[in-house]
């Protein structure tokens, strides 16, 4: 059976916690079971594993990572923890990486891994059950639908989508060919995390007004490379997929296309949609605001980079707001803190890390969690593959249609920024209105800038203007906006119209 979330519908937490017509049991009553591996032991696969039947408690579930590099490298280490699963492939446009990443898969599971480029051939073998995706941003969804396409589960990194039309695809592809599609944000597999946002959920703090995330890493300028022939062992049209064709240069390859639009989403989509995640979590789980506006820009020194590495959003909820803070001039070289976080302020106070600081200055008081959900154990990839291996849909902390609007929402805050126009320090002070957050966020801002030795008062700032939003049609009501809701498509890449 495929869950509402799948379908992308609004309820999402209340269908986590519905009840299985097969089973009978809660969600927290088969978490604890499965964990156990005592439920769908007398049930065996017919066909390939990829066939969407339960898998035996001893079938083992064959896997595939897909870019070996970074995160990719993270995803072995995790996966050698979780026990029933065998690592058969390793797929990178770059082929520096097989000797080393193979002899540890090799020194784990005792036999090499298949090794190779294109990730379609791997999802053409029928042997091959699950894939996990660590890619660059702008092939997640593609290699996802992809996968769906072949019958393979999958498990995405963040951001699930590198634009909003090819994540609603992704939801679509998951829910047609009845896929577990994971999304990588580690907190919806933690409980303290979930246990939080019931206890911001549950009303007893006072009603939510502003749910507050902070990306504020070290990102400092990447300088310039030159234009040069791509390394022969790099298949560089295949590193493009989907995105226009262009020259090579070392700021692609292999970290800082983070910072270009063709490849990555900027550090409000990198790092930021983790912190995205949670706020929306705590406000309005799986739905898109009504309005948005952004702020920003690229300071400090020059570089190629092309996305904002100062960035203030407010995405609009009815009687509520999601403020999300981006700063990455922080760390040892501005005298400013980095800063990580989620803060959720209501009527009554603020909860922060597990505590209620009252509004009345009293001491901050433990969270008292109310109905939380219970997450499906054993971190990221061990609660994937529980939810693979029993076809249960609810057990999936992470389905495809939570990260889409996680996504979605770091997507429109670029998309705020990149149609918006010059403006200076009082123009922006103007639009930020009288919220005491808001302007809070700014004038954190302003320090930063300072701290680093530019004067705020003569920086050019992007500011956009207060862009209104159909959730429903995931669509704004301006049409130069709407031009990056998604993009051309590279041939033979495309994300199709029809999944």
């Amino acid at each position: 059976m495929v869950s509402d979330a799948l379908r992308g519908e609004k309820h999402i937490l209340s269908n986590s916690e519905r009840v299985s017509d097969m089973s009978k049991l809660t969600r927290r009553q088969f978490v604890k079971a499965a964990a156990a591996s005592t439920v769908f032991a007398p049930f065996t696969i017919a066909g390939t594993k990829a066939s969407g039947k339960v898998l035996g408690a001893n079938d083992r579930i064959r896997h595939g990572v897909v870019g070996v590099n970074g995160r990719g490298s993270g995803h072995l280490s995790e996966l050698s923890k979780v026990d029933g699963v065998d690592l058969t492939y390793l797929i990178d446009v770059d082929t520096r990486v097989f000797d080393s990443k193979a002899k540890i898969v090799e020194e784990k599971w005792g036999v090499r891994p298949t090794c190779v480029q294109d990730v379609r051939k791997a999802l053409d073998d029928p042997n091959l059950d699950t894939i996990s995706i660590a890619t660059c941003n702008h092939t997640h969804s593609l290699i996802s639908i992809w996968a769906c396409q072949a019958g393979k589960d999958v498990y995405v990194e963040k951001p699930l989508s590198h634009n909003i039309y090819e994540g609603r695809k992704l939801v679509e592809a998951a829910h047609k060919y009845d896929r577990v599609v994971m999304h990588g944000t580690q907190s919806r597999s933690s409980q303290k995390q979930a246990d939080e946002v019931s206890a911001v959920q549950s009303g007893k703090y006072g009603q939510l007004l502003v749910s507050k995330g902070y990306c504020c890493k070290p990102r400092w300028s990447i300088g310039f490379k030159p234009v040069t022939t791509p390394p022969p062992e790099v298949d560089f049209n295949l590193w493009l997929g989907p995105a226009p064709e262009q020259p090579f240069h070392e700021n692609l390859v292999h970290y800082n296309w983070h910072w270009f639009w063709d490849f990555g989403n900027g550090d409000t989509g990198n790092q930021g949609v983790h912190q995205m995640d949670i706020a929306l979590w705590g406000l309005a789980d799986g739905t898109l605001p009504t309005r948005v506006w952004s702020v920003g820009g690229r300071f400090g020194e020059k570089d190629q980079g092309q996305t904002p590495n100062t960035q203030v959003t407010v995405f609009e909820y009815g009687d509520a707001i999601l403020l999300f803070e981006t700063r990455g001039l922080v760390g040892k070289d501005s005298g400013i803190e980095q800063i990580v976080t989620n803060e959720f302020y209501t009527t009554e106070g603020k909860i922060h890390r597990g505590k209620f600081y009252p509004l009345d200055g009293g001491d901050a008081v433990p969270l008292q969690p109310s109905n939380a959900r219970q997450v499906t154990e054993g971190g990221p990839f061990g609660s994937f593959m529980t939810a693979v291996r029993h076809r249960r849909p609810e057990l999936n902390n992470a389905p495809a249609a939570i990260g889409h609007a996680s996504s979605a929402l770091c997507h429109l805050a670029n998309i705020a920024y990149r149609v918006g126009e010059p403006a200076d320090l009082s123009t922006v002070k103007s639009r930020s209105g009288d919220n005491p957050q808001v302007l809070e966020s700014f004038a954190m801002v302003e320090r930063n800038l300072a701290a680093v030795g530019a004067d705020p008062r003569e920086l050019e700032y992007t500011l956009s203007r207060q862009l209104e939003f159909d959730p429903q049609s995931e669509r704004f009501t301006s049409n130069d906006a709407n031009t990056l809701l998604t993009r051309d498509y590279r041939k033979p890449f495309v994300v199709p119209d029809v999944v």
